[in-house]
């Protein structure tokens, strides 16, 4: 797909919790095609320590708005200066990036998507383009606490959500892979993005039961084209660059001890 880099401006800034916000840009020309599972790369002015773009996950298009959402975590300075932006600034963005999730060929009822921490972000958007498209997900999510989830309701909007936290506070206690909906249900496919432990958990489990599983890794991406060779995951076909070969990977794919 074609990259473009296009000055972007805020239309709202939205501080979800005291770690994540969710700023939501619009363009003066009509956003390009963006496919769920892609992410772009984002140019920070004004902070002194940040050279580089930050790769950020899209986390959902509002075509009627003309607008891409990215949910941050102020993690750093580049993510934090980014949480600091005001209705009508203008942000440079290289966009869309990467390679997304596989569609379902045909509508389907068993679709399970599982995040975790921000690794919710690229899956609202999945979920509202399989609902588009006549599927029915359901969506399994997890935290440390239940302050830590972000967007239920926009993720209620799309299908069935289960939530599991580890203290308890919010959904079933444990982890995802813990979830009694796993012992209820048979699911065809699983797209998971989250941290790297949880998502080995997600594609064990998924070996296991013979289901075909895609993971969104989450890589250092620095440049997002595949020159810079920082974010190379080791697979059967040698070391591939996350941000161009992926981030999307099948778990077929990946030489996970799983």
């Amino acid at each position: 797909m074609k990259k473009y880099i296009l000055d972007l401006f805020v239309t709202e800034n939205i501080r979800l919790h005291d770690r994540y916000v969710l700023l939501k840009l619009t363009s003066k020309t009509i956003l390009p095609e963006i496919l769920p599972g892609q992410f772009a790369e984002i140019r920070v002015d004004g902070s002194p320590t940040t050279f580089l773009r930050r790769p950020i996950s899209i986390n959902y298009v509002d075509r009627q708005k003309n607008e891409v959402w990215f949910l941050i975590q102020l993690v750093g300075d580049g993510t934090k200066h980014l949480g600091e932006a005001k209705k009508g600034n203008c942000i440079n963005v290289v966009l869309p990036l990467g390679n997304g999730f596989t569609m379902p060929q045909k509508p389907s009822e068993d679709l399970l998507l599982i995040g975790g921490g921000v690794g919710i972000a690229p899956l609202l958007y999945l979920g509202e383009q399989l609902v588009e498209k006549g599927s029915k997900p359901t969506f399994l999510l997890g935290a440390r606490s239940g302050n830590d989830l972000l967007q239920l309701t926009d993720f209620a909007q799309y299908g069935e959500l289960y939530i599991t936290t580890e203290d308890g506070s919010l959904g079933e206690k444990g982890y995802v892979t813990q979830h009694s909906i796993l012992n209820k249900r048979k699911y065809k496919k699983i797209y998971t993005c989250g941290p790297k432990p949880m998502m080995m958990a997600v594609a064990k489990y998924a070996k296991s039961k013979g289901i075909d599983c895609e993971v969104s890794l989450e890589n250092t991406m620095a440049c997002g084209i595949g020159a810079c060779l920082c974010c190379v995951e080791n697979t059967i076909e040698g070391h591939l660059c996350v941000c161009k070969e992926g981030p999307v990977f099948n778990i077929n794919k990946l030489l996970w001890q799983i």
